[in-house]
C-alpha cells in the first residue's frame, strides 16, 4: 500500500502555493478527498500546501455544517434555523480545539513525527467528511420533517445521523494517520493505534456534551425560542428519556 501511495504522489502534479483560493476551489477539496484520499493523505505527508488545505477544509466544513444546522432548525422556526446554522460549525470547531492538542502531544510522546499543521489538516479532513455526509443525509431529515411529526423522533433521528456521519469521519481520520504522517514510522505504532481508539472515545464524549451545552439545535415545540438553554443534565440521559418517550407506549 505504501508503494502505491508513493507512486501516486510521484505522478501527481506539483501543487503550487497560492495566496488565495476561490470558494469553488475550497469546496472542490471535498471531491478530492472522496475520490482519491490516499493521494490527498500523501500530500499531507509531504507537507504540500498544508496551509491552503487547512483553509479550504475549514471553509468547506463550516459551510456544510451550517447547511445541515439550518435543516435541523427548520423543524421549529426561522430564528432556530439561523441559530442552528451558526451553532453547529461552532460546536465542531470547539470540539476540535479541545481534543486536537491531546492527540498531537500523545502521538509525539509515542514516537510520531507529525507536525502540528499535519495533525490539524488530518482532523479537519475528518470533520469535512462528517459535514459532507451530514448534508448528504439532509434530504432524509427533510423527508421525515414533511411526512411525520414528533419532537422526540426527530431528536433520535438526528442522533442516528450524527453517529453514522461521525463514525465515517473518524474512519477517514484513522486512514489518514495510517497512510500519511507515520506510514513508515514503526516506533510506537502499536501504542499510537491504541491511543487513537481512546482518543475517539474522548472526542465523542466531548462532542456530545458540547452539543448538550449549546442546545437547542432543533427547539422543543413547547418552549420559546432561545439561543442557549440553561445548562443541566447530560446528553445521554436525554437520549434515554427520548427513547422512553418514543417507545414507552409500544413496549
Amino acid at each position: 500500500m505504501e508503494n502505491t501511495v508513493l507512486d501516486k504522489i510521484e505522478r501527481a502534479p506539483t501543487v503550487p502555493l497560492r495566496t488565495r483560493r476561490g470558494l469553488v476551489d475550497d469546496l472542490a477539496i471535498v471531491e478530492r478527498i472522496f475520490r482519491d484520499r490516499y493521494t490527498f493523505f500523501a500530500e499531507i505527508r509531504e507537507e504540500i500546501d498544508l496551509r491552503g488545505k487547512i483553509i479550504s477544509l475549514l471553509l468547506a466544513s463550516t459551510i456544510f455544517l451550517a447547511l445541515y444546522g439550518g435543516v435541523m432548525g427548520a423543524s421549529n422556526s426561522v430564528p432556530q434555523v439561523i441559530s442552528s446554522a451558526v451553532k453547529l460549525p461552532i460546536l465542531f470547531l470547539i470540539t476540535l480545539f479541545i481534543c486536537a492538542p491531546s492527540l498531537y502531544f500523545f502521538n509525539i510522546l509515542f514516537g510520531s513525527k507529525q507536525s502540528i499543521l499535519q495533525n490539524i489538516a488530518l482532523i479537519l479532513t475528518a470533520m469535512t467528511t462528517t459535514a459532507v455526509l451530514l448534508v448528504s443525509l439532509a434530504p432524509v431529515m427533510l423527508f421525515f420533517l414533511t411526512t411525520t411529526s414528533g419532537y422526540q423522533f426527530f431528536k433520535l433521528l438526528n442522533v442516528s445521523i450524527f453517529a453514522v456521519a461521525g463514525a465515517m469521519g473518524l474512519v477517514f481520520l484513522k486512514q489518514g494517520f495510517e497512510h500519511s504522517v507515520d506510514a513508515d514510522n514503526e516506533e510506537g505504532r502499536g501504542a499510537r493505534r491504541r491511543l487513537f481508539v481512546l482518543w475517539m472515545l474522548l472526542y465523542g464524549f466531548v462532542g456530545t456534551q458540547m452539543a448538550w451545552t449549546l442546545r437547542p439545535f432543533m427547539g422543543a415545540p413547547t418552549e420559546p425560542f432561545m439561543i442557549v438553554r440553561q445548562v443541566g443534565g447530560n446528553f445521554y440521559a436525554d437520549v434515554i428519556h427520548s427513547l422512553i418517550s418514543l417507545f414507552g407506549g409500544v413496549l
